[in-house]
């Protein structure tokens, strides 16, 4: 294929600012995009962007005592657009951004950080109550109903005595009626977990012997089908979830990018087969998966195994000298992207040629 047929990944705006960047999410429908993260001072900050015309618009600046760690929208409506977040001293808060002087909900969460967050049951799509899911350095998993003030509806956590694991990060999948759902969580020992909500039980567990840094189902709205697992020593995994093996669990492939930490990954909203991966020096990689033949076959025993297919990688750029943060798709303009990384700048980037996949 031709450098110029393939897919080019642009940085279309670069904004430094003078804090540490920790996350970036777009506001659904709507030019606008709102980071976090922490100020030298050791308070937390929030502020909105507006892209117009090719530059970016301070639209929001908003200071809160605790250094901010993440974010998401997929527990709100596309009407109300509440932002929840996860902070340095274990608080869970949800704003109103129209609105944002107190938060409209807020939970002492964890005891510690909260490193991840993820959301499901808003945006007008998927199924099921509207739940907001923490990972946190205690250890403990926790599963929040907005509706319902201070506890949590699910908590997963080691058990007395057992050794607490820092989790980095949590995501929702399985979400396709309004009882089904798991929640999978990943630790910094390599252990990658998943929870079936429904059950309120441990459904799968595997460890891939080096930290794991990020996760995500390809959609949560259907019933699952790939989950890709970011690691420590540039590696990321890609499990086909269709077919579950009593013994083996998954099928699975893996796959060596970046030369260093795989941070985070990004399934395409509009394209689930395209996926980002994030690397500790400041590259991004864009991945297709291609299905194989056959999604399962026999084993020697009679028992229905999955097979996996393989990714092949359409483009890949170093647009910073430090670790990438996060990055956000936009949900409403295919190719439209924002990321943060450690050198406190943020960036809008733009990837051409995704309509031909």
């Amino acid at each position: 294929m031709d450098r110029l047929e393939k897919p080019q990944i642009i940085s279309h705006i670069e904004k430094s600012v003078d804090y540490s960047l920790f996350d970036a999410k777009w506001i659904p429908c709507s030019a606008k995009f709102v980071v976090m993260g922490s100020r030298p001072r050791g308070t937390g900050i929030i502020q909105i962007y507006e892209v117009s015309s090719g530059e970016l618009k301070l639209i929001k600046d908003i200071e809160r005592s605790n250094p901010m760690k993440c974010g998401t929208f997929k527990a709100s409506s596309l009407r109300d657009r509440y932002l929840a977040t996860g902070d340095f001293k274990g608080k869970l808060n949800i704003y109103n951004l129209e609105d944002p002087s107190v938060p409209i909900y807020s939970a002492n969460a964890h005891s510690e950080i909260i490193n991840a967050i993820d959301g499901v049951g808003g945006q007008n799509i998927g199924c099921g109550a509207p739940e907001i899911v923490t990972g946190s350095r205690d250890g403990s998993v926790k599963v929040w109903d907005p509706r319902q003030k201070g506890r949590p509806v699910a908590v997963m956590e080691p058990k007395e005595g057992e050794a607490r694991r820092d989790c980095w990060t949590v995501a929702f999948g399985n979400s396709y009626n309004s009882e089904e759902r798991v929640v999978a969580a990943g630790y910094d020992n390599g252990d990658v977990k998943m929870f079936d909500l429904k059950a309120m039980s441990l459904r799968w567990e595997s460890n891939l012997k080096n930290g794991v840094c990020g996760l995500e189902f390809d959609r949560k709205d259907i019933p699952m089908n790939k989950l890709v697992v970011t690691t420590l020593e540039s590696k990321f995994y890609l499990f086909d979830l269709r077919t579950q093996h009593p013994k083996k669990g998954f099928a699975y492939l893996t796959e060596k990018a970046h030369k260093s930490t795989v941070w985070l990954v990004r399934h395409l909203p509009q394209n689930r087969e395209i996926f980002m991966t994030c690397g500790g020096g400041g590259s991004l990689c864009l991945w297709k998966y291609n299905y194989p033949e056959k999604r399962k076959q026999v084993d020697a025993d009679g028992i229905e195994q999955g097979v996996v297919g393989d990714v092949n990688l359409l483009q890949h750029s170093t647009i910073s000298s430090q670790p990438i943060s996060s990055l956000d798709w936009c949900p409403d303009k295919q190719g439209l992207a924002v990321c943060t990384a450690f050198d406190q700048c943020l960036r809008v980037i733009i990837t051409t040629k995704l309509n031909l996949y």
